[in-house]
């Protein structure tokens, strides 16, 4: 069993980094499999609503996106920690995401997601909220914690003091290995749900 750590911060020494070595350790504990994904401080474009995707099955734009595409395939959960900017997600976070969910066209349907948040004040719940956008939209499973997923810090390392941050994290990891480990068994027994075909309307 594997989890994608996506770090969505540009700096060396981030708190959001700390926050994903933090749950990094409990998955460890839990036998669950990591790898850190540095993303923020790549150039990573937005979406252009091109459609190329769908004729070659992956993005028109062959960068980061691509790369991760196939070990995202290949996974059980994702994790995704950014920091706040302007009480959202950094914009490389977004633009990585947008384009990721959009060209991936394999089912996502009981992937476990979990986002979380890093900020030295305000914006927290807001950004975290954008995060879980991505999953329940994907028929992933969102993991909760014992309080919203976010951490507090300003200067690198000083999430550290962050008690109870680092707890939800801890507490979050904790859950999100358990949820993997449980539909893992539930789809040896159970299968996937079954699905409907897909309906597409509009509101025109």
């Amino acid at each position: 069993m594997k989890v994608l750590l996506v770090n969505g911060s540009p700096l060396p020494k981030s708190n959001t980094l700390l926050g994903l070595k933090e749950m990094e350790k409990v998955f460890s504990a839990q036998g669950i499999e990591t790898e850190i994904f540095n993303i923020g401080n790549k150039d990573i474009r937005g979406c252009i609503a091109c459609g190329r995707c769908g004729e070659l099955g992956h993005c028109a734009f062959d960068d980061a996106v691509n790369e991760f595409a196939p070990k995202f395939e290949a996974a059980d959960g994702l994790v995704v920690g950014s920091p706040v900017y302007y009480a959202a997600p950094n914009a490389t976070v977004q633009a990585f995401l947008q384009r990721l969910f959009y060209s991936t066209r394999f089912d996502k349907t009981m992937k476990v997601g979990a986002g979380f948040v890093c900020a030295r004040r305000g914006g927290t719940t807001a950004s975290f909220d954008v995060l879980n956008k991505y999953f329940t939209i994907s028929g992933m499973p969102v993991v909760s914690s014992q309080y919203w997923n976010n951490i507090h810090g300003g200067a690198p390392g000083q999430a550290e003091q962050d008690a109870e941050g680092m707890q939800t994290l801890r507490a979050l990891a904790r859950n999100m290995s358990f949820l993997i480990k449980s539909i893992a068994l539930g789809k040896e027994q159970f299968g996937l749900p079954e699905k409907e075909p897909r309906v597409w309307t509009n509101f025109i």
